[in-house]
């Protein structure tokens, strides 16, 4: 968080996130990360004279997925454009985007400390890759790859409400887990697939006017925008108190070095010269159809967030944690309808689940043990079947074994005891045999009393059940 009662930063975030569909958004080339360079191209990526874009049905389908879930209004009709600029990765000298007639429009995003507004939600086409190879004979050149060419995009728009660092974060995250709930983006930021400028200014708390903002780039993972954000803020607010001007600028964000580094200068806005793409008709969008996609799309993290605070009085915190991956509220929600005991199955989630996770770098898709799997296990801790640290090396052998919970219990003999005959005639031996401390129990010694639990837990092996023993 940046400390200074006396300016207050202004944030505006614009999220572009790639859309998975099977094909690119005006051709047939696949639309998949990883391939050899140049080989997902076709007349219509390359821009060759004569090839004509056809649109993605399903790209618009996203689109107002990720409308709806943010709560943006859907144009009934939405316009391409044209905008035109020069770059080598963009070989038509104009990338298809949507202008001044975008699909989304007018929605929000709630934090936990104030309402982000969304300005837009509006596709486009991504642009091609350019590669810096230390490898190719001149170092001085640049490659590229036009695989990404024609990669549909949503670019999510946010009015300037951010605040703080930690904030835009925060927003950037949930974006993401609504992206990922509704299966629409993988949210891979180190691949490209969520990517994130700011507009960032700095003006005296209190005031109502903006400052002169920089935009951002180059921020590929939560604490870097957060890390980033910092600096820029920091950065501003030394050249105002030293009797500087900031100037209107480009800047990138260099993770390596913790360092911005000015991309360019600009005194004005860049003029793109928007005009409506002459080879593709408008989009017309029916009540139907969007009421269709609104009755397919899923529970969404905050509505999950909700529930399981409610059905299974669960504590915010644990729901935003069991929320945060929809792998892993769905694993969650398939344990708790077998074993119907909420915050058992929460906290193995959270604590041996997460830690083995963690730990392998692997996500609950990659988990092991299914959820019917881990279920059987709970039901003996539950059922006071075996205790809560023998459950924890049979998860263990069930990881690397892979048997059910029931083989292993019976293997290492791990089944606790709650017949209160056999307990009652290993604890009659335990009392002969140890006739003092008996004498100084009866004498009033009662914390001795956790001696003879010990000795009859070892003569037990460990599987007297202790509540049992106590009583």
């Amino acid at each position: 968080m940046v400390n200074s009662e006396k300016y207050e930063a202004v944030i505006g975030l614009e999220v572009h996130a790639q859309l998975n569909t099977n094909t690119k958004i005006f051709c047939g080339c696949d639309n998949q990360f990883g391939a050899d360079a140049n080989t997902h191209t076709c007349p219509v990526c390359l821009g060759l004279p004569g090839a004509l874009p056809v649109l993605n049905e399903k790209a618009i389908e996203y689109a107002i997925k990720m409308g709806l879930a943010t709560h943006c209004k859907i144009a009934p009709k939405s316009v391409f454009a044209r905008k035109n600029y020069f770059y080598p990765d963009l070989p038509k000298g104009y990338q298809i985007s949507q202008y001044d007639k975008p699909i989304c429009e007018n929605g929000w995003l709630d934090l936990a400390t104030r309402r982000i507004r969304i300005n837009r939600i509006h596709l486009e086409e991504d642009a091609g890759k350019s590669v810096h190879d230390e490898s190719y004979v001149d170092q001085n050149a640049s490659l590229i790859d036009l695989n990404r060419c024609g990669t549909p995009l949503i670019e999510i728009v946010s009015e300037p409400d951010i605040r703080q660092p930690e904030e835009a974060a925060e927003y950037m995250k949930k974006l993401r887990q609504i992206l990922l709930y509704l299966g629409i983006c993988d949210g891979n930021m180190e691949e490209g697939s969520l990517r994130c400028d700011a507009n960032v200014s700095i003006r005296l708390t209190g005031d109502s006017e903006f400052g002169t903002k920089t935009e951002l780039k180059n921020m590929n993972s939560f604490r870097n925008v957060e890390r980033a954000l910092t600096a820029e803020i920091e950065r501003q607010i030394d050249v105002l108190e030293t009797g500087g001007e900031v100037s209107q600028a480009t800047l990138l964000w260099d993770a390596e070095t913790n360092e911005i580094q000015v991309m360019r200068t600009k005194e004005e806005a860049h003029d793109y010269r928007y005009f409506p793409e002459p080879d593709l008709v408008p989009v017309l969008v029916s009540r139907e159809t969007i009421d269709e996609i609104r009755a397919n799309i899923p529970e969404l993290p905050a509505q999950k967030v909700k529930r399981y605070q409610e059905a299974f009085s669960l504590p915010e915190y644990d729901a935003e944690v069991l929320t945060s991956d929809p792998d892993l509220a769905n694993y969650f929600d398939a344990v708790v309808r077998l074993v119907d005991q909420p915050k058992i199955a929460g906290n193995w989630m959270m604590g041996e689940i997460m830690r083995y996770l963690n730990e392998k770098k692997l996500t609950i898709s990659q988990f092991p043990l299914t959820a019917e799997k881990l279920a059987g296990l709970l039901k003996f801790i539950i059922d006071k079947q075996i205790s809560g640290s023998a459950g924890k090396k049979v998860f263990e052998q069930m990881l690397q074994s892979g048997d059910d919970a029931g083989i292993i219990i019976e293997k290492l003999s791990l089944r606790q005891i709650s017949d209160t005959a056999v307990l009652t005639d290993i604890i009659d031996t335990i009392i002969t045999e140890h006739p003092e401390q008996v004498t100084e129990f009866r004498a009033g010694k009662e914390q001795i009393l956790g001696f003879f639990v010990g000795q009859v837990m070892k003569a037990s092996r460990g599987q007297a059940n202790p509540k049992i023993v106590n009583e």
